[in-house]
């Protein structure tokens, strides 16, 4: 399953300071989880063939190998204090369960 997650920064956020933290922590702490094959981030850059802004600035890909397991993973405590600023930077997240057609 592939879960992806849409959102923007709160306001007052420094995109800077969330962009380190995402490459630096986030990123790699959901890649080491046994659950999950594979989590990438990405920042809008435009919409194609318009000049009008995305709904949203940044989405999340995460491809979860056995959803059981992924929710046992995030449940911990160690990845609750890890995620916790994913809270203080995101506004409003949307997670969407995806399937292959």
């Amino acid at each position: 399953m592939r879960i992806i997650v849409l959102f923007n920064l709160k306001d007052g956020v420094s995109v800077a300071e969330y962009e380190e933290w995402a490459k630096t922590r986030d990123i790699p702490g959901v890649n080491a989880l046994g659950s999950v094959d594979g989590f990438t981030v990405h920042k809008a850059t435009g919409l194609f063939g318009s000049d009008a802004k995305p709904a949203y600035d940044y989405f999340e890909i995460i491809d979860v190998n056995d959803m059981d397991a992924f929710v046992a993973d995030i449940s911990t405590d160690e990845f609750q204090a890890a995620a916790a600023p994913f809270q203080d930077y995101a506004d409003n997240p949307q997670f969407v369960l995806t399937e292959d057609l």
